[in-house]
């Protein structure tokens, strides 16, 4: 399958591009969808106004010749070249991508080493990891030479976040947003380890 195959199917149509193949993406829980939700409106407080762009996770991007992902958040800060309107494929980095890290394995790896190198090569220049389960936030900061560094690494407090003037992210409030969600319990009435 090609970018412009991928970027051209329906909506409802789930997945990434992979190396020309299209590859199952995670399965989001309320608690995942909850931490993108306070993540886009705490964004959009600080980009909008500046005149920047904030886009969900169904914003397909071009990372690469045969590669497209859809991060949970993306931002284009104040003065960056967004998409155009119409278009269903962005093919310039925004300065910020996020992704929220669910429990399973297979897609905590995704997002800590390929979406990391996917990224990196892009060029975007911060990508962002929210991990619910260890309650912890990663900045990292694409460096000369096209490799990541932590920015910033912290679970709790409020932190203005390198490489983005104004912008402070408070840790307490989105751990306080997720604490309002009510226990996940499956149907044997026990809790569901991997919300």
């Amino acid at each position: 399958m090609t970018l412009e195959e991928w970027a051209a199917q329906d909506e409802d149509e789930e997945g990434e591009l992979v190396d020309g193949r299209l590859v199952e993406e995670e399965v989001p829980s309320f608690l995942h969808e909850a931490i993108v939700a306070w993540l886009i409106r705490t964004l959009s407080a600080w980009a909008l106004p500046a005149g920047g762009w904030v886009f969900g996770s169904e914003a397909k991007f071009a990372v690469g010749p045969r590669r497209g992902r859809k991060p949970d958040v993306s931002v284009f800060p104040a003065g960056s070249t967004a998409p155009y309107g119409r278009s269903s494929l962005g093919r310039t980095p925004p300065g910020i991508m996020v992704e929220v890290i669910t429990a399973r394995p297979r897609d905590a790896r995704r997002d800590r080493v390929e979406k990391l190198r996917d990224y990196s090569l892009f060029g975007v220049g911060s990508y962002w990891l929210v991990d619910p389960r260890q309650r912890t936030l990663e900045v990292l900061l694409l460096a000369s030479g096209g490799c990541y560094q932590i920015a910033l690494a912290a679970s709790e407090g409020a932190h203005a976040v390198p490489g983005c003037e104004g912008l402070v992210i408070d840790l307490d409030a989105l751990w306080a947003e997720v604490d309002r969600l009510p226990e996940i319990v499956d149907d044997s009435g026990t809790q569901d380890e991997d919300a």
